[in-house]
C-alpha cells in the first residue's frame, strides 16, 4: 500500500434518479447520494461525512433507511450482480452490518427497498423481467418470502410496508397495484385490480388499511382495504399568462390523516420510456410524500401540491402550491421551473420539506412559510446551492484565491470556494462549455464554448466577457504559470496567445489527431500535448517547434502532466497504461489492472502523484514510481473521471467526472514528506467591480437617501395629523363618558331607592316564613313521637323471634358434631392402609437408588478425567484469545477516549439546547399568561359592549339636545366657509410659483440644448485631431521603416563593395562583380512607383473620409430636428393631460359631493325610524349642512395637493425623457452642470401645511 492518502472533504453533486434519494436521519442532518457514496450532510453546521459505496461499484440504484433511523439499506450493481449493503447509521464511522449478495433465484438489480416498522425485515424489488418481490429477515440473511409481482416484463417503481403491520405489503408500477400478506412462508395476493389498469408511479400509507396513491396522468387514487374509495385529478390550467396554476376539479369521499413518511422516487427513465405514449401534457405524480395535516404531492415540471384536510368534513382539499422558482442567472430562467420533483421528505417535525429534481438540484421550504403566503404559490429555495445537472467538462484552480472553476454540458460556468465550501459565481450561457482555466490571480477566466473562446473577468457578483476569439469548438484550455500566456487547443492546433495584448502569438502544429490535453512546465518556457493520434509533443514556445515528440499510434492519450523538474513526462491513454516519458522515448510502463486512466495529476513538491479511472476511482501513489503495484483506491465517481487538478499548496485535491460531481479531497504523505507548503502571503480578498456598476449602486443610494429624507417628512407631518385627530377624538370621548357617567350617576340612584324598597319587602316575607316554619316544626314532632312507639313494639317482637331460631340451630350443630366423627374413623382405617402399600414400594425404589448413584459415580470419574483433559486444551487456547482481546481492548479505550471527549462536547451542545429549551419554555409560559390577559380583556369589552347596548335606549333621548347643537354647528360652517376662502387665495400665488417655475425650466432646457451642440461640435473636432495624429504616426512610422530599409541597403551595399575592393587586381572579375552590384542594387527602382501608387492611395483615403464627415454631420443635424420636433409633440401631449386630469378631478369632486349627500341622507331616514315626526323637520336639514361643508373643503385641498403632484410627475417624467434623449448620437452629457433637485426646488416655495398633506398623496 502506498504512503500517500487522500481523504474525501466535501462533494458538490447529486445522483437524482436513484430511487428514493433524499431523506432525514434527524432534524438536521439529510442523506443524499453523490458520486458513489452516500453524504450525511449538516444543514445547520454545512459539514458532510461520507458513507462510501461498495468496490467496483457500477452503480447505485435505490436507498432506503428504517423507520428507527438505525440502518441504511443501499442497492448496488456491483461486477454485473445485485448486492444489497445494510449499514449502521449509529456508529462512527458508518460500518457495513450485513451484505446481500448471494441469492437462489435470479435477479438482476434491484429497483426499489423498504424496512418494515420494526426494522427487522426488508422488502426488495427486483426488475424486469424476472420482477421478484423478496421479503427477508435481513439480520439472518433469511428469505422468508419470494413472489413474482408481474409477468409482462412492466415496470415497478416502489413498494412498501404497512406502517402499523410487518405482514402487509404494497407494490405499484406500470399497471401494477398489488396488496400482499405474508402467511404461511408466502406472500399471497389480497386485492384485486378493477378497472383501466393506471401506471401508477408513486403510494404512500394514510393508515394500516388506507393508501394514496398518484399516477402519470395526474390522478391520486385513494384505495381502502384494496378498494377505490376517493378519487381526484390534477388538471394544468392555461391561464392568459405564461403561468399555469394547477386545480382540483374533481373530489369524492374522504381521506384520513397521513403518516409522516416519505415517498420514493420511480426510475426518472423508466417514467419517461412507460408515458411517451401517453398524454405528456398531464402533470405526473413522482412523489408523494405525507405528513400531519395532510399530503405533498408532485404536479408536474416545478410544482408541489399540498393537500389538507378539512376540518369539518372528511375530504381533502388543496391549500397550498410551491413552486421553484426561476433562476435569474440562468439564460433562460423560465426553464428553471420545468424540471421535475422526483423525491420528497419532511423533517421529523414537520418544519421542513426538502425535495430533488430531475435536473439534480436539492430545494427545501419552511412549512411556515407556506402559512404565510395565502393566495400565492410558495417558492422553494436552494437547499446548499445550484450543482451542476450535466458531465462537468473543465475544472481550474489558481494560486492567489481558494477557487475552483468548472464548466460543464449544462452550459454553465460555476465558481466554488474550497475553504468555505460555498458558491461564489454561477452563470448559464446559451452554448454548451467544453473547457475552463483559471488566471493565477483569480481575477479571469478563459472558457472554450461551442462558437467561440472568451475571456472573462470574474466580476464581484457576475461573470462578464471582455474579449472574443474565433476559435470553434475549443476543447482544452490553460493559463500559463505565471499568466502571461494561455494555450487554447482548435482540433489539432494548438493557439498561444498573451494576456498583455490579447494577441495570438504563435500557432502550434504538428498534431494528426485531435489534442485532449495541454500542460505547461514550471518556467512557462514549454508546453506539452497529448492527443488521439498517440503523440506526446514538447514544444519550446520562443521557436515555435517541437522539441521532443513520443509517438505511439495504438494509443489515444487522455491526459498529460509533468514534473516540478520539467525533465519527466507522465501520460495516460486507452491502453491502460501509465508512461513514463523522458528524451523522446518511453522509459517505464505501469499497468492499470484492467481499467483506463483517463486523468493524472502530480503534486508541485513532486512527492505525491494522483490517477482517475473510467469506473470513478481515484489511486494514489508515491513518486518516483515503483514497479509493482503500490498504490491507494478510492471510491469517488459515479462515471469516468474527466478532470483532477491538485491546489497550488498541494493539501487539496479536486476531481471532477461525467456523473456532474465535484470531489475535494485532503491529501498527505504518511512519510511527512509531502510537507504543507508554507504560503508568503495569504489568499487574496480584492474583487473586480466595473466602475459603471459603482456609480449605479453610488446613484442608488443617493436617490435612496433622499427617499428616505421626504418619507421623514411625510411621516413627521403624518404624525402631527394624526396627534391632533387623535387629541380632537380624545376630547370627544371624554365628553362621551362624562355624560355617560352623570347618567349612570342617576341611574344608581333609582336603583338604590329600589335596593331599600326591596329590602323592606325581603324583611317582611322573611318574618312571615319563621313563624310558618316555628308552627310546621311542632306539628312534626307531635307525629315523629307516635312513629316511635310504633317501631319499638315492632323491636320487641323481632327479638323474640332471633332467640327461637338460635335454639333451633344448636341443635343441628350437635347432630352435624357426631356425624362428622364417624366419617372420620372410616377415613383413617382406609388410608392407614393404603400408607403400608406405598412404604413397601418405597423401599424398593431406594434400593434401586442405591444402584443407579454407584453407577453415576462411575461415570462421573470418567467424565471428569475427560473434562480436565479438554479444560486444559480450551484454557490454552483462551489465554491465547485473552492476550489478543487485551491488546484490541487497549486499542480501544484509546478510542474510546477520544469518544468521550466527542461526548462530553456534545453533551455540553445538549445541556445549551436543554437551557434553550427552558429558556423558550418560559417565554411561551409568558405568553399564555399574555393569552390569558388578553381574554380577560375580551370578556370586560364584552361586558361593556353589553351595557353600550342597553345605555343606547338613554342615548335616544339625547336626540333632542342634539337639536339644540346643530344651530352652534351652522356657526361653526360659516367659519370653516371663511377659512377656504383664504385657502384659494393661498393657491393663486402658488400656481403663478408654479408657471415661474415651467419657464425656468423650458430656459434650462434651451441652456442645456446649447451646450450639447457645442459638445457635439467640440468632440467631432477632437476626433477629427486625434484621426490626424493617427494618420501622421502611421507616416511616421512609414518613414522610419524606409530610413531603416535604407540604412540595411546602405550596409549591405557598403559590404558588397568592400568584396569587390579585393578584386582590384583582377579586372575582369572586377567587372563581373561591379556588374553584380548594378544588376542587385539598380534594379530596386521600382520602389519609386510603389511610393507614388501609396501617394495616390493616401489621397482616395482622404477624399473619401471627407465624405463621410459631411455625411455624419448632416444626419446629426437631422437627428436634432426630429428631437425638436419630438419634444414639441410632448409638450403638446402634457398639455392634453393635464387638462383630462382636471376634468377627472371635477368628476372626482362632483362624486364625493353627491357621496356625502347619500350618506346625509341615509343619516336622515335613520333618525326619522327613531324621533317623532315633529322633531323632522328640524334635525334634517342641519345635517345636511354638517356633512357638505366639511367634504367641500377636503375636496378643494385634495384638488390643489392633486394637481402640484401631477405637476411633479410630469417634471420627473421631462427630466427621465432628457436623459434619454442624452443616450441618442449627437447628444452628450453636460459636464459640470447640474440641474437643480426637484424636491428641494419644490420645498421652496411650498408652504409647510400642504408639502405633507395626506390628500396629496395621490
Amino acid at each position: 500500500m502506498s504512503t500517500v492518502v487522500a481523504q474525501s472533504l466535501h462533494v458538490f453533486g447529486l445522483r437524482s434518479h436513484v430511487a428514493n434519494n433524499i431523506f432525514f436521519f434527524d432534524e438536521q442532518i439529510i442523506i443524499f447520494p453523490s458520486g458513489n457514496y452516500c453524504v450525511k450532510y449538516n444543514m445547520d453546521q454545512k459539514w458532510q461525512k461520507f458513507i462510501p459505496g461498495s468496490e467496483k461499484s457500477q452503480a447505485m440504484l435505490a436507498l432506503s433507511i428504517s423507520p428507527n433511523r438505525r440502518y441504511l439499506a443501499i442497492s448496488e450493481t456491483v461486477q454485473e450482480k445485485a448486492v444489497i449493503t445494510i449499514y449502521e447509521l449509529s456508529s462512527i464511522p458508518c460500518r457495513k452490518r450485513k451484505i446481500l449478495n448471494n441469492f437462489d433465484f435470479p435477479v438482476q438489480k434491484f429497483v426499489s427497498m423498504a424496512f418494515s416498522p420494526d426494522s427487522k425485515y426488508l422488502l426488495a424489488q427486483a426488475s424486469p423481467p424476472e420482477s421478484n418481490l423478496v421479503y427477508w429477515l435481513w439480520e439472518k440473511q433469511k428469505v422468508m418470502a419470494i413472489v413474482r409481482t408481474d409477468t409482462q416484463n412492466n415496470a415497478i417503481y416502489q413498494v412498501s410496508f404497512n406502517p402499523q403491520d410487518n405482514t402487509q405489503v404494497c407494490v405499484t408500477g406500470n399497471g401494477i397495484f398489488k396488496l400482499l400478506r405474508f402467511t404461511e412462508g408466502t406472500l399471497k395476493q389480497i386485492n384485486f385490480q378493477r378497472g383501466e389498469p393506471q401506471n401508477y408511479l408513486s403510494h404512500a400509507w394514510l393508515s394500516d388499511d388506507k393508501i394514496i396513491v398518484g399516477t402519470d396522468t395526474g390522478k391520486l387514487f385513494l384505495f381502502e382495504s384494496g378498494d377505490q374509495r376517493w378519487e381526484t385529478n390534477i388538471m394544468v390550467k392555461e391561464p392568459t399568462g405564461d403561468l399555469k396554476n394547477l386545480e382540483v376539479i374533481h373530489e369524492s369521499e374522504s381521506l384520513i390523516e397521513f403518516p409522516p413518511v416519505s415517498s420514493p422516487v420511480p426510475s426518472f427513465e423508466q417514467v419517461v420510456k412507460a408515458s411517451s405514449h401517453g398524454q405528456l401534457a398531464l402533470p405526473q405524480v413522482f412523489a408523494i410524500a405525507a405528513y400531519s395535516k395532510g399530503f405533498a404531492c408532485s404536479a408536474g415540471p416545478g410544482r408541489v401540491l399540498l393537500f389538507e384536510k378539512m376540518e369539518e368534513k372528511d375530504f381533502y382539499r388543496e391549500s397550498r402550491e410551491i413552486r421553484i422558482p426561476m433562476d435569474p442567472q440562468s439564460n433562460d430562467p423560465s426553464q428553471s421551473d420545468k424540471q421535475d420533483v422526483l423525491c420528497m421528505c419532511f423533517s421529523p417535525s414537520e418544519e421542513t420539506l426538502i425535495a430533488s429534481t430531475s435536473k439534480q438540484q436539492l430545494y427545501s421550504i419552511t412549512m411556515s412559510l407556506t402559512e404565510i403566503t395565502k393566495g400565492e404559490p410558495a417558492h422553494f429555495e436552494y437547499l446548499m446551492y445550484p450543482l451542476h445537472s450535466a458531465s462537468i467538462s473543465g475544472l481550474a484552480t489558481c494560486i492567489r484565491k481558494p477557487l475552483i472553476a468548472t464548466c460543464s454540458l449544462d452550459r454553465s460556468v460555476r465558481v466554488w470556494n474550497y475553504e468555505s465550501n460555498t458558491l461564489e459565481l454561477y452563470k448559464e450561457y446559451q452554448e454548451e462549455a467544453y473547457t475552463v482555466s483559471l488566471h493565477p490571480s483569480g481575477h479571469f477566466v478563459v472558457v472554450g464554448f461551442a462558437d467561440k473562446l472568451r475571456l472573462m473577468n470574474l466580476l464581484i457578483d457576475d461573470i462578464r466577457s471582455f474579449k472574443e476569439y474565433s476559435v470553434r469548438g475549443c476543447k482544452e484550455c490553460c493559463f500559463s504559470n505565471g499568466g502571461h500566456l494561455f494555450a487554447a487547443v482548435n482540433g489539432n492546433v494548438i493557439h498561444i496567445f498573451t494576456t498583455t495584448s490579447l494577441e495570438n502569438i504563435s500557432n502550434l502544429k504538428g498534431h494528426t489527431g485531435k489534442v485532449r490535453s495541454v500542460v505547461w512546465n514550471a518556467d512557462d518556457s514549454k508546453l506539452i500535448s497529448c492527443g488521439t493520434d498517440g503523440a506526446v509533443y514538447e514544444w519550446n514556445l520562443s521557436s515555435g517547434k517541437r522539441e521532443t515528440e513520443c509517438v505511439l499510434k495504438s494509443c489515444s492519450y487522455n491526459c498529460v502532466t509533468i514534473s516540478p523538474d520539467g525533465k519527466v513526462i507522465f501520460a495516460v491513454g486507452s491502453d491502460q497504461t501509465l508512461k513514463e516519458i523522458a528524451d523522446s522515448s518511453v522509459l517505464r510502463e505501469m499497468s492499470a489492472f484492467d481499467v483506463t486512466y483517463t486523468a493524472i495529476a502530480i503534486s508541485h513538491s513532486g512527492r505525491m502523484m494522483f490517477v482517475g479511472t473510467s469506473v470513478g476511482t481515484i489511486r494514489s501513489m508515491k513518486h518516483p514510481l515503483l514497479v509493482q503495484k503500490e498504490f491507494n483506491e478510492y471510491q469517488a465517481h459515479a462515471g469516468p473521471v474527466t478532470k483532477m487538478l491538485l491546489t497550488f499548496d498541494d493539501q487539496y485535491l479536486l476531481t471532477a467526472a461525467d456523473d456532474g460531481c465535484l470531489f475535494t479531497w485532503k491529501v498527505f504523505d504518511k512519510d511527512g514528506r509531502g510537507i504543507k507548503r508554507e504560503r508568503e502571503v495569504g489568499f487574496a480578498e480584492e474583487v473586480l467591480v466595473t466602475k459603471t456598476d459603482m456609480e449605479e449602486k453610488a446613484q442608488v443610494m443617493l436617490e435612496l437617501k433622499t427617499r428616505v429624507e421626504e418619507l421623514k417628512m411625510e411621516t413627521e407631518y403624518q404624525l402631527r395629523l394624526k396627534d391632533m385627530n387623535y387629541s380632537e377624538k380624545l376630547k370627544e370621548l371624554t365628553d362621551k363618558f362624562i355624560q355617560e357617567m352623570e347618567s349612570l350617576k342617576t341611574k344608581n340612584q333609582v336603583l338604590r331607592t329600589e335596593k331599600e324598597k326591596q329590602d323592606i319587602m325581603h324583611q317582611e316575607h322573611l318574618d312571615d316564613l319563621l313563624d310558618t316554619q316555628s308552627r310546621e316544626l311542632q306539628d312534626l314532632e307531635c307525629c315523629n313521637n307516635q312513629k316511635l312507639l310504633l317501631e319499638y313494639e315492632k323491636y320487641q317482637e323481632l327479638q323474640l323471634k332471633s332467640q327461637r331460631m338460635q335454639e333451633e340451630y344448636e341443635k343441628q350443630l350437635r347432630d352435624n358434631d357426631e356425624t362428622k366423627s364417624q366419617a372420620l374413623e372410616e377415613l383413617t382405617e382406609f388410608y392407614e392402609a393404603k400408607l403400608q402399600e406405598k412404604t413397601a414400594l418405597l423401599e424398593e425404589a431406594q434400593e434401586d437408588v442405591r444402584q443407579q448413584l454407584r453407577e453415576f459415580e462411575e461415570t462421573k470419574k470418567q467424565i471428569e478425567e475427560d473434562e480436565d483433559r479438554e479444560i486444559q486444551d480450551i484454557k490454552t487456547k483462551y489465554e491465547k484469545r485473552l492476550r489478543d482481546e487485551k491488546e484490541s481492548n487497549l486499542r480501544l479505550k484509546g478510542e474510546t477516549g477520544i469518544m468521550r471527549k466527542k461526548f462530553s462536547s456534545l453533551q455540553k451542545e445538549i445541556e445549551e439546547r436543554a437551557n434553550d429549551i427552558e429558556i423558550l419554555k418560559g417565554e411561551q409560559v409568558k405568553l399564555q399568561g399574555v393569552i390569558k390577559s388578553l381574554e380577560k380583556d375580551i370578556q370586560v369589552l364584552k361586558r361593556e359592549i353589553q351595557e353600550r347596548d342597553e345605555t343606547i335606549q338613554d342615548k335616544e333621548k339625547r336626540i333632542y339636545d342634539l337639536k339644540k347643537k346643530n344651530q352652534e354647528l351652522e356657526k361653526f360652517k360659516f367659519v370653516l366657509d371663511y377659512k377656504i376662502k383664504e385657502l384659494k387665495k393661498q393657491i393663486e400665488p402658488r400656481e403663478n410659483e408654479i408657471k415661474v417655475m415651467k419657464e425656468q425650466i423650458q430656459e434650462m432646457e434651451a441652456e442645456l440644448e446649447r451646450f450639447h451642440k457645442q459638445n457635439t461640435q467640440l468632440e467631432l473636432n477632437i476626433t477629427e485631431l486625434w484621426q490626424k495624429l493617427k494618420a501622421s504616426d502611421q507616416e511616421m512610422c512609414r518613414e522610419r521603416q524606409k530610413e531603416r530599409d535604407l540604412e540595411a541597403l546602405v550596409k549591405r551595399f557598403k559590404t558588397d563593395l568592400h568584396n569587390c575592393v579585393a578584386c582590384i587586381q583582377e579586372p575582369r572579375l572586377l567587372k563581373e562583380k561591379v556588374r553584380g552590384l548594378f544588376e542587385k542594387y539598380v534594379q530596386r527602382a521600382d520602389m519609386v512607383e510603389i511610393a507614388e501608387m501609396n501617394t495616390d492611395l493616401q489621397q482616395e483615403y482622404a477624399r473619401q473620409r471627407e465624405h463621410l464627415e459631411r455625411n455624419l454631420a448632416t444626419l446629426k443635424k437631422k437627428v436634432v430636428k426630429e428631437s425638436e420636433l419630438h419634444r414639441a409633440d410632448y409638450v403638446r401631449i402634457m398639455q392634453e393631460n393635464v387638462s383630462l386630469i382636471k376634468e377627472i378631478n371635477e368628476l372626482r369632486r362632483e362624486l364625493k359631493f353627491t357621496r356625502s349627500q347619500v350618506y346625509d341622507l341615509d343619516a336622515a331616514l335613520k333618525l326619522t325610524k327613531k324621533v317623532r315626526p315633529q322633531d323632522i323637520p328640524d334635525t334634517v336639514p342641519s345635517r345636511d349642512m354638517i356633512g357638505i361643508t366639511p367634504t367641500t373643503r377636503l375636496n378643494e385641498q385634495e384638488e390643489t395637493g392633486r394637481i402640484i403632484e401631477m405637476q411633479r410627475l410630469e417634471i420627473q417624467r421631462l427630466r427621465e425623457q432628457i436623459q434619454e434623449q442624452e443616450q441618442v448620437p449627437g447628444f452628450h452629457p453636460l459636464t459640470g452642470v447640474r440641474l437643480p433637485s426637484l424636491i428641494d426646488s419644490e420645498l421652496s416655495f411650498l408652504p409647510g401645511p400642504i408639502i405633507g398633506n395626506p390628500a396629496t398623496q395621490i
